[in-house]
Order: structure tokens, then C-alpha cells, then sequence
């Protein structure tokens, strides 16, 4: 089957309100077609700004983290609810700099996708999760990438039900190639893709499986995309360093759509 290639920007802590706003318009007027499904996820103050900019535009919405909680005496964290309102339709869970920097267990990360997916408001159906996975570069380089990525997958997607399976992305990002300069080879992805489509049939069934929108994120490139997306099971990019700029970010789209 086909899949529709997703490419989303990860903004990080970077961006002010100027620059964000100038380049979610830049973005929103340089996505001229639907041919690959494209999102920003700006820092969390800008949110509801950058909801404004890119309304009425082919750009999505979406959130780099959440709360396990829809509310709750939780000072200083964002529920999920709280990210609809201001019109977010996706969120990063799982990202490797909460899991490494923050100490964000599969557990944690767990209770977050299942928070996530259950914000219901109205008929609102909650929002949409790009799920993190990767694999250090000691866990490469001692042969455990398999391990290491099966273990994410199962305990960060326990006891989710069926019926939210196909509003689930999963992003794989090897932490030895994140923010480095580094990229994993096309066929290092494709192997790890290929595992991880694999691994979520056992866990989900093979329509699920088939169905599922895996990007790669790991110093993702105008020049490095063409190969990367040539590979069978790279569905997309979660862009870093390379989002922060419109010409880069649009290259990366329009590499992602063929053009």
C-alpha cells in the first residue's frame, strides 16, 4: 500500500514569538499541496500564536510534550485538554531528550499516550501521538538496537486499544544521530523501519502494521532526504536543527513528496 509521506518540525526550546510567527508563515504559504501531510510543534508559549498564523493553511498543529493528566494540581506541566484548546491535532511523546535528559521511563511515556489519545472533548476524538524510539550509540555499537527498540515499543504502547491504533505515529530517532551531524545510512533506517513495522504487527496485526506512518528523525537534511524517503518503510521526517529554517523545512517537504 501506499502511505502518505508525514513530515513534521520539532522546534524545540529555540524561536521567538518574531521569528516563530515568521516562520510559520513562511511555511504556511510554502505548502502548496496535500501531497505530504506537514506539521510544526513550536515551544508551548507559542502555540496559540502559531494556531492563528497557519489557520486556513495546509500545516498542522502540534505539541512537543504533555502531562499524564487531563487536570490536576500539577504546577508548571500541560495537559493534553489544554493542547486542543489552542488548536493542537498531534504530540511528541517520548522524545530521546525527555527519556535521557528527563529520565522519562517507557512507563511515563506510557501514561502519556494513553492520556493523550483518551483527551476527548466533545466530539473532538483527542489528539493524534508521534511516539520516540532509538537506541544510544553504546546500544548500536553492542549489537542491542532490536532490543532496545521492541522493549520501547511494548511497554510504551501497553494496553493501548485498537480503535487508537491508526492515530498512532511512530518516530525513529537514534540518539547517536540526534543534533550530532550524524545520520544513520538509508539502509541502517531501513533496517531499524523495517524491524519496528514488524515488531508492531506482533503487538497490533499486520493491517495496523501496514498502515503505520514511521518517520525517521536523527539530523534529517535537505541532501539527505532523497535516499532516506527511497526506502520502503521511511513514511516521513521529524525535522530538528533543519525545521528552524523555512527553505531548509520546505526542501525536506518537497524531497519527501518527490519533487
Amino acid at each position: 500500500m501506499t502511505r502518505k509521506k508525514f513530515v513534521a518540525g520539532n522546534w524545540k526550546m529555540f524561536t521567538s514569538a518574531a521569528s516563530g510567527r515568521a516562520l510559520a508563515e513562511a511555511i504556511a504559504q510554502g505548502v502548496t499541496d496535500d501531497s505530504v501531510r506537514v506539521m510544526v510543534c513550536p515551544p508551548f508559549p507559542y502555540l496559540a500564536m502559531i494556531a492563528l498564523r497557519l489557520r486556513g493553511s495546509r500545516v498542522g498543529l502540534g505539541a512537543q510534550n504533555c502531562y499524564a493528566a487531563l487536570e490536576g494540581a500539577f504546577t508548571g506541566e500541560v495537559s493534553p485538554l489544554m493542547l486542543m484548546d489552542v488548536g493542537c491535532s498531534h504530540v511528541i511523546i517520548g522524545h530521546s531528550e525527555r527519556r535521557h535528559g528527563f529520565g522519562e521511563s517507557n512507563e511515563l511515556v506510557n501514561k502519556k499516550v494513553h492520556t493523550a489519545l483518551n483527551a476527548f472533548v466533545e466530539d473532538l476524538p483527542g489528539l493524534n501521538v508521534i511516539l520516540c524510539i532509538g537506541e544510544t550509540l553504546a546500544e548500536r555499537e553492542s549489537n542491542q538496537t532490536n532490543d532496545v527498540l521492541a522493549k520501547q515499543i511494548e511497554e510504551s504502547l501497553l494496553g493501548i486499544q485498537q480503535e487508537f491504533v491508526d492515530r498512532l505515529t511512530i518516530a525513529y530517532e537514534p540518539v547517536w544521530a540526534i543534533g550530532t551531524g550524524r545520520t544513520a545510512t538509508p539502509e541502517q533506517a531501513q533496517c531499524a523501519h523495517s524491524f519496528v513495522r514488524d515488531r508492531f504487527s506482533k503487538q497490533f496485526g499486520t493491517d495496523a502494521a501496514s498502515n503505520l506512518i514511521i518517520q525517521y528523525g536523527g539530523s534529517v537534511k535537505p541532501e539527505n532526504v532523497p535516499a532516506l524517503m527511497a526506502q520502503p518503510d521511511v513514511d516521513g521526517a521529524l525535522v530538528g536543527g533543519a525545521s528552524l529554517k523555512a527553505d531548509l523545512f520546505l526542501s525536506i517537504v518537497r524531497s519527501a513528496a518527490g519533487k
